[in-house]
């Protein structure tokens, strides 16, 4: 994990990051050697500048002013165009670098265990892989090479400053340290600043996220106002972030520019005199120096400006590095593949625990064979949705073996294993598609007509032909446009086209309609025949004719056997939960 420091700059975190530029070391060079080359044109306006006073309007030389004029034009059309260069490719840098940390970032998140899903808030990993991103192209675009050419022009400037006059010069040296003392206690104030702004946009992207997801529970239950109040303190600490960062630019600049104004009244004040008493300091060195001082206390102003954008893009690559170094990935060192799988599952005294010390699963062995369809059932908490979660490694247990025709699943490739298992949820995830792509998953291997033969084979054809477009009908984000039937409709397709070896049905009717119930126990009955199944239901109506049923209670197997065996164990806990249920459906 990324560590936060105090230091106003972080060495090993910016080495990290110009290890992303490898891939573009031609452009980086490029915008170095621009870099440069802006700095070098900087120092030849004054100079011509002093020229022209000293050598054109003085002495009233005509041509010779025309001469220095047409120069100084020179000067400016090539200053023009190596700005336009660095700039643009600093910038195209920038991009070039944030998307592949994007695509790094993205494609590691996708590998973390569900557990660090649970344990995270979305809308803070969504402004870490977009707006913190996004920020990070700042220190290339704004911030690194900008300093470094402000620097670098610096350095000419004092060079040529020294050249022409070193008691000028060491009269502007005086307010320097005045300048680079501000600007060093206003680096390290900035720093803690935009730590705090960052932390409150995360705060506020997720407040937000979760309230607009949840928007049914807030205004079902009345919470408007009250969520109006949360997010009007948490809005408050964001505001308060940034003016802190307003309260510092609003002390550093006034300082900058008033030490500006003491030395160009310093420069007038000595040269002026010593031009006017025909000393060594001409008129047109006077007039240079005060455009060179600008010059060089402008960048000290643009390089605290700047120094922001570095900041904050240091802070936004420091939490995405914390990111990218959380290490939650399931361990997928399995070398076997396996081609085809016949269903056999074993559990051998699996535990598993989502919190230490909180066993889930205690010790569960059971075995299911190829073909069998096996309910589980139980009360909520007993863990029967934990064992499917299991089955495909969405978690690593604390102890025992799972086992898939023989096979320890972590032998097998994490992949290869997940593509033999299909499992439909009791929540339905959509994606804001059409129902065509989401049933495939955008899979280039399944074709329409295959997904429209399957449809009709499970029975919900006509269904889908009944919504505006059909299989192209856009659902909206999370399926908001389907009812809760509809949507699980869709997932028993997505699970059939895949032709999975085991099929998993996890509370998959729970939750609807008679007429949608009756089409998924149409479609139950299709997709699980002649493969093995493991359905966990709520209602044992739905399992009645299962291969064998598993009753769990409190992490254990406390009942197993077929419908009719159950039934027959005296104040059995299967026999109970069903007179309880069928007294209710009678009632």
């Amino acid at each position: 994990m990324a560590e936060k420091t105090g230091n106003a700059f972080d060495i090993n975190l910016f080495k990290r990051l110009l290890k992303f530029t490898k891939p573009y070391k031609v452009t980086f060079y490029f915008v170095a050697l621009a870099a440069v080359l802006v700095s070098g044109v900087a120092v030849v306006r004054p100079l011509i500048l002093q020229n022209i006073i000293d050598k054109a309007i003085i002495p009233k030389d005509g041509e010779l002013l025309v001469y220095f004029v047409t120069l100084m034009l020179g000067a400016l059309v090539l200053e023009v165009i190596f700005q336009f260069l660095f700039v643009f490719f600093a910038n195209w840098l920038g991009q070039h670098v944030i998307r592949d940390i994007r695509v790094k970032l993205f494609n590691h998140m996708m590998g973390f265990k569900k557990q660090y899903y649970d344990k995270s808030a979305v809308g803070r990993l969504v402004t870490r892989a977009v707006s913190d991103i996004e920020t990070i192209a700042s220190i290339f675009s704004e911030g690194l090479f900008m300093i470094i050419s402000d620097l670098l022009k610096m350095l000419v400037i004092l060079g040529f400053m020294f050249s022409q006059s070193w008691r000028l010069t060491l009269l502007v040296l005086v307010i320097l340290p005045l300048i680079l003392y501000a600007t060093r206690v206003f680096q390290k104030k900035m720093k803690a600043a935009f730590e705090e702004v960052r932390t409150q946009v995360s705060n506020l992207n997720s407040f937000v996220q979760e309230r607009i997801t949840g928007m049914k529970i807030v205004q079902l239950f009345n919470r408007e106002d009250k969520e109006y109040e949360n997010f009007k303190v948490i809005n408050e600490k964001h505001k308060k972030g940034w003016i802190k960062t307003v309260w510092y630019n609003s002390i550093f600049f006034p300082i900058a520019e008033m030490s500006s104004s003491i030395t160009i009244g310093l420069i007038v004040w000595y040269g002026g005199l010593n031009a006017a008493e025909g000393g060594v300091i001409s008129l047109g060195v006077v007039i240079a120096f005060i455009e060179l001082s600008q010059m060089l206390f402008r960048p000290l102003r643009q390089i605290a400006d700047k120094f922001n954008s570095l900041q904050m893009g240091m802070v936004a690559a420091n939490r995405v590095f914390g990111i990218l170094d959380t290490q939650s990935a399931i361990d997928d060192t399995g070398n076997q593949i396996l081609e085809t799988v016949k269903g056999n599952i074993e559990f051998k005294n699996v535990r598993f625990s989502y919190v230490d010390d909180e066993e889930v699963l205690k010790g569960i062995s059971l075995k299911v064979k190829k073909g069998d369809t096996v309910a589980i059932v139980g009360a909520t908490g007993a863990g029967k949705s934990t064992i499917v979660n299991l089955l495909s490694r969405f978690y690593e247990i604390d102890g025992g073996d799972i086992l898939i025709d023989d096979v320890n699943i972590k032998e097998i490739q994490l992949q290869n294993l997940r593509s033999h298992i299909a499992v439909v949820l009791q929540d339905v995830f959509l994606f804001a598609d059409t129902i065509l792509n989401n049933i495939t998953l955008w899979s280039t291997t399944i074709s329409e007509d295959e997904v429209i033969k399957a449809a009709k084979e499970i029975g919900i054809h006509d269904f889908i032909m009944s919504l505006p477009n059909g299989y192209h009908y856009n659902v909206k984000e999370r399926g908001a446009m389907l009812s809760s039937g509809q949507r699980q409709l869709i997932s028993f397709l997505r699970a059939y086209v895949t032709n999975p070896s085991i099929l998993i049905l996890d509370e998959a009717t729970s939750s609807v309609d008679t007429y949608s119930e009756q089409l998924i126990q149409r479609a139950t009955e299709k997709i699980t025949k002649g493969r093995t199944s493991i359905v966990i239901a709520h209602r044992l109506a739905t399992i009645r004719n299962a291969d064998k049923i598993i009753v769990m209670d409190q992490g254990k197997i406390v009942e197993e056997g077929n419908h009719k065996e159950l039934l027959k164990i005296s104040n059995g806990y299967y026999r109970n939960l069903y007179e309880v249920q069928f007294v209710s459906s009678v009632e």
